[in-house]
């Protein structure tokens, strides 16, 4: 005669409970080494599928969010630039500011840690079950360009104003070409109380309208921008090129690209 557990399997397998599947056997001797009661067992067995789930769920959206390699506050050394005002930015890892649609600008020069600091918040607020998206302004603004060609722009753009929380690196790196202000203003739009921003750049906040070209366009994009937003400026030292004295004692700067 076939197996109880060989008859459950095909039904688990119906219900797509594999988690159960796998740890079904464990949990029995678990239940009859330690006298479980059947809920207790129940509840064990089950609690493996939840988290299987979840497990598989933040993999999907940390694989999706396209992060370069892993930023998270556990590499970033905030004792090298001591002027980072690191209360802040573990206020922002609790990641309250995306579920409020509040956008954040991080701005400084080159090297002091911008892109390891949002892409740290934005793995945190993958921990916390929102959809994020990292991608340089350069990267996402060539795909809508390349959009049009195929008019797949409607559907391009909607990759960056559907998820939870989108982060923008090292906008204002060269000018802005072509339809490329028209395009950062529809996203900037299109998300506003609606997602999470986090922009990246090393230009202070006064030199970002001109980006745009038009005044009235530039008027309404940081109006909109800015209307719920933080911004933190990052200063101190290049992580890439530390000052000469404490290069010794300095531990290995994270991989930042135009931080």
């Amino acid at each position: 005669p076939m197996h109880p557990t060989e008859d459950l399997i095909p039904g688990l397998k119906r219900l797509r409970l594999s988690g159960v599947r796998d740890s079904l056997d464990l949990r029995r001797r678990q239940a009859v080494d330690d006298s479980l009661s059947f809920d207790e067992f129940l509840y064990r067995l089950l609690y493996d599928e939840v988290e299987r789930r979840d497990s598989k769920q933040m993999a999907s959206r940390l694989r999706r969010a396209n992060f370069e390699g892993s930023k998270t506050f556990d590499g970033f050394d905030f004792i090298f630039n001591p002027k980072i005002q690191k209360h802040r930015i573990i206020d922002l890892a609790t990641c309250n500011f995306v579920t409020r649609h509040e956008n954040v600008l991080l701005l400084g020069k080159t090297g002091v840690g911008k892109s390891h600091v949002a892409q740290a918040l934005g793995h945190r607020a993958c921990i916390a079950g929102h959809h994020v998206l990292y991608t340089s302004a350069h990267d996402m603004l060539t795909q809508l360009r390349a959009s049009r060609a195929d008019d797949s722009l409607d559907r391009r753009m909607l990759r960056f104003v559907s998820p939870d929380l989108l982060i923008i690196d090292d906008l204002g790196l060269r000018p802005l070409r072509h339809d490329e202000p028209i395009d950062l203003y529809e996203i900037i739009r299109q998300r506003y109380e609606h997602g999470s921003t986090i922009i990246t750049s090393n230009r202070a906040i006064e030199e970002w309208p001109p980006l745009f070209g038009d005044p009235l366009m530039a008027s309404a994009a940081m109006d909109r921008l800015l209307h719920h937003c933080q911004v933190l400026e990052l200063d101190g030292n290049s992580f890439r090129n530390p000052p000469r004295r404490s290069r010794a004692a300095t531990p290995a700067p994270p991989a930042d690209d135009e931080a």
